[in-house]
Parts: C-alpha cells; structure tokens; sequence
C-alpha cells in the first residue's frame, strides 16, 4: 500500500523523536543543571527559525509597510491611506484595519512625533495590542480528565494537527487517547490511526458513517476507565449543510458536558491561514454552535499576508492555542504575542 503523508511525515520524525526522548532520560540531571544557562540559547535558536518561518509575511507584508514609512518628510493623510490600503491585503480586514490605523494615529499624535520613520516601532506596539495576551497554552489540569475538542472544516489541516498536539502531549508523559468523531471521511480516521500507532496512543473509533456523538462518548468513557490524562476529539469538517453540522457540534458539546460533569474543556477550531477573510467567517460560525475557548492558525509559512491572526483575536476574542509554520511536528508552535509580532516585524 502506498504511504500516506502523514506517514511519511511521522517515519521522518520517529527517530528524532526517540532520540530526543532518550537522551532527556540520560542527562537529565546534566540538563537541570544547566536549564539557567543553556535556556536562552534554546530561545534565541528558535525565535531565530520562527523568523525564518514567517519569511514570506514579514518580507511580503511589512516589507512593504516599512517603505512607506521611509523616504517621507511628514506625517499626512496620504501615508495613513496607504498604510490601510496594506493592511486590507494582508487579510487584516477593513473593521480591524480600521481599528489600528485609528490606534496608530492617536498613539503618533500623544508622543508628538514628527518624522514618518519613528511610525513603524510604534505600529509595532499597537498591533501587538490586538493579539489575545494570556491564556495561550492548552488548559490542561493534573489528575483529572481533560477533553480538548477540535473543530474546522475539511481541508484546514484539521486531522494532521490533533496528531501533532497528541504526540506532543504523549512526549511529555501524558495519557493520550484520540477520539475520531468526524465518521463522514475516511481519510480522516486514517490519519489518527497512523499517528495512534506510532505515537502508542489508543484511537476510538466507529465504521464510516456512525453517530459521530456516539464515539464521544465512547471516548470519553475509555478516557475515564482508563485515566487517561487527556481525550482529544475530532470532529467532521462538513455535513450536509452547515445547519447540520452545527447541530451535531451542540450535540457533541451536551455530551461531553453531560460525561465530564462540568464545561470547563477546550473548544479549538482550527483555521487555515491562507484563507483570509474566510477564516474570520469560519471563526464566527463556529463560535456560535461550540463556546470556542481558542485558535490554532495553520500554514502560515505559505501566505505572504497572515493579517488573519489579528482580526480573529480582535473579532473572537479568544487567544490563539498553536500555530502552524510547516510539515514537522516542531512545526506546530504554541503561540507566544511577542515572539509572533518579533517576528513578522524586521
């Protein structure tokens, strides 16, 4: 049988992995000693490739926002329109461009500053503003269960990224288990069954076509015979409309209530960068049919724009869990505001 990506992509980093894993094991001590100095070259080294990752935004988008700024001798209406003009094409959107520009403005005025040059920095400051700040990592408790459901239409990168945060989760020690609940694809099963097998993580699932509520609860329940530490949930991308796919989201959402006893679990939806404006529509959609409790935005390494980042933290206002800026499993970075914003601006 001829191999997926995904396995492609998991044999590639396999033995990375087990290699890691099993230094960690043999100098941990070392290691502990040294956290203090060896971390910020551990930071440096991987800002430096997020850098790297969002080539394409930083050069293509604020490439071209940096010039506008330079060669000018005042600070005039014209330059504002065409820091808009940039900002809509980068995904940004008109409300939220809107937003900053209007922020930037009254920001410029306050410090009294004269020269177009010193603009950019400050640009800088307010868009970093509009970036949910806190609350970025996966909310995840000791000794209990904890639910993490995951949902965005089909194509997004959906499937390959709960395979990315449960080999992830299963290296630092927690009890996977993976629920496919999106039973109208096949490809999707699949892929969670891939990642199951080489990451030694438990995959519930029923034949194609099943009650999607049926292998949540399921799930949840092997979960809780089994104290696992964490249950993650895939969901199905597209139903027969989008009505019906609400509606077995609200039907999901009861019964993980309904096992759990409580709503305290994560509600991802995850979102394809490229997409633009259509991603913020997404987000709304969903926000209404599942309480989404944060983002994961895919691909970015490919899109010269990425403005979409700003507008669904802004619109939303929910924090962005991951993103996503390659293939490898190193690839799914957490979101951290201020190295995102370093990186994009030069």
């Amino acid at each position: 049988m001829e191999k997926t990506d995904i396995s492609l992509e998991i044999e590639k980093n396999e033995k990375e992995n087990l290699n890691e894993k099993k230094e960690i094991e043999e100098k941990s001590i070392i290691i502990k000693e040294r956290e203090e100095k060896i971390q910020p070259e551990k930071q440096e080294g991987f800002f430096a490739s997020l850098k790297e990752k969002l080539f394409r935004t930083r050069e293509g988008l604020f490439g071209k926002i940096k010039n506008i700024f330079s060669g000018r001798t005042v600070i005039d209406e014209e330059l504002y329109e065409e820091l808009e003009d940039l900002l809509i094409q980068s995904d940004i959107g008109m409300d939220m461009t809107i937003k900053i520009v209007n922020a930037l403005e009254k920001e410029v005025k306050a410090r009294g500053i004269k020269d177009p040059a010193e603009i950019y920095s400050v640009l800088k400051e307010v868009m970093s503003r509009f970036l949910i700040d806190g609350d970025n990592k996966l909310d995840i408790r000791e000794g209990e269960l904890n639910v993490i459901l995951v949902v965005g239409v089909n194509g997004v990168g959906k499937t390959t990224t709960i395979g990315k945060i449960a080999k992830k989760l299963k290296n630092s020690g927690k009890k996977v288990i993976i629920g496919a609940a999106d039973t109208f694809r096949a490809a999707a099963v699949e892929q969670l069954e891939e990642w199951g097998k080489r990451a030694d993580v438990e995959v519930i699932k029923k034949e194609e076509g099943s009650d999607p509520g049926a292998v949540v609860y399921d799930t949840i329940q092997v979960g809780i015979d089994k104290k696992a530490d964490v249950v993650i949930i895939d969901t199905a991308g597209r139903l027969h409309n989008k009505n019906n796919l609400m509606k077995e989201l609200e039907k999901i959402n009861n019964i993980i209530i309904k096992k759990l006893g409580h709503s305290r679990y994560e509600s991802i939806l995850v979102i394809d960068g490229t997409t633009g404006q259509n991603g913020l529509t997404q987000a709304k959609v969903f926000n209404e049919a599942t309480k989404l409790t944060g983002f994961i935005v895919t691909k970015l390494d490919g899109t010269a724009k990425g403005g979409i980042v700003f507008s669904i933290s802004e619109e939303i206002k929910k924090p962005i869990k991951y993103i996503g800026v390659g293939e490898k499993i190193d690839d799914l970075r957490e979101f951290n505001t201020k190295d995102y914003i370093d990186a994009i601006f030069d």
